[in-house]
């Protein structure tokens, strides 16, 4: 049995680098109905690939009770995402489930948006707060190249009426830019948002996972973005809302609301990370870029108790010394990564 001091619970635990568990991102399925070149590239996605079986991925009681131990151990904010999270069936479960803890402050899912015009209400009802939809262009031909001839612009912008219709605000728009394949359409981005409430972000191209064939060439800098922008509708920099937001934020002059800039590869924000991610098959994961996680399903299925769970989530958040985009220009191996329709994004 673990033993633990009186007060060992009553202190949050930090890093290698004094940097608290505030943030759990939860990947409730390894699937997905797009098929992103940056992500889940077709070629290697195909109809014949075999995702995990349902007995190796966490059951809702199985992530309820591990979030419930990550929230106790810090954290206050939990995501739900995936692959593409609509896809898991009776989603809104797990959402009552989670929204029913106690200590969590927002509750929120990321989503290609397909299918939020049939499930925005019910997830609303269940307790979800809001929703980052990922939209990378509106262009048809550039949104088909970017995510793998799936679905269209329209179809997510309907997504995003749902949502605004369920309540599910502020509604975050995420766009990933790639040189040459989309980022002649970001002023078109801005632009058809401003005004609207909704925050589009964009985020520079990252190497997430090891199937993408990243490079650095292909990388459109935050500041270039903000210069782009900023020489049609004029730009200044404002403050964060929070300490480890990963947005860098810029409003409008003229008031028309905000864009924000996640810039992991050219400013990177690995001080002030607070993120812990929940695999679908129960790895707890510290960094994004991570080549591996410490496995929670095998003992949770074993029948640890939760001290000892809370035993192994202190242990592995304490380890963590993850500064991945701060060292990346320094890496010249080849490392393995963990792919990210498994971490969460």
């Amino acid at each position: 049995m673990t033993t633990r001091s009186a007060n060992e619970d009553q202190v949050p635990a930090l890093d290698t680098m004094a940097r608290p568990l505030r943030d759990l991102r939860i990947s409730v399925t390894d699937r997905c109905n797009f098929r992103c070149p940056y992500c889940m590239p077709a070629e290697l996605y195909g109809e014949r690939h075999e995702f995990l079986p349902k007995p190796q991925i966490l059951a809702f009681e199985e992530i309820e009770r591990l979030a419930r131990l990550f929230v106790e151990g810090g954290a206050t904010k939990i995501r739900l995402t995936g692959g593409e999270p609509l896809l898991r069936a009776e989603l809104a479960s797990l959402v009552a489930l989670l929204a029913r803890i106690d200590g969590v402050a927002d509750l929120t899912l990321t989503t290609n948006g397909v299918r939020l015009p049939e499930q925005a209400q019910e997830l609303a009802a269940a307790g979800l707060r809001r929703v980052t939809v990922s939209l990378d262009s509106l262009d048809d031909a550039v949104f088909a190249t970017m995510s793998g001839g799936k679905g269209r612009p329209e179809t997510v912008l309907e997504g995003i009426e749902a949502a605004e219709r369920a309540g599910l605000l502020p509604i975050k728009i995420n766009c990933v830019v790639q040189r040459g394949v989309n980022d002649h359409t970001i002023v078109d981005l801005a632009r058809f948002f401003r005004g609207s409430g909704r925050i589009v972000r964009f985020i520079e191209y990252m190497d997430v996972g090891t199937l993408n064939h990243w490079d650095s060439a292909d990388v459109v800098s935050a500041r270039e973005i903000v210069d782009r922008i900023d020489a049609v509708f004029p730009l200044r920099a404002a403050g964060p809302n929070y300490r480890g937001e990963v947005a860098r934020r810029y409003v409008y002059e003229d008031g028309a609301g905000e864009i924000g800039i996640i810039a992991s590869v050219t400013q990177p924000f690995c001080g002030d990370c607070t993120r812990a991610r929940l695999t679908t098959d129960g790895h707890f994961v510290t960094c994004l870029f991570a080549s591996q996680g410490t496995d929670l399903q095998t003992p949770l299925r074993a029948g640890a108790s939760d001290d000892d769970l809370r035993a192994l989530l202190r242990t592995t958040w304490r380890g963590r010394r993850d500064r991945y985009s701060e060292e990346r220009a320094e890496i010249t191996d080849r490392r393995d990564k963990l792919q990210m329709y498994r971490l969460g994004g």
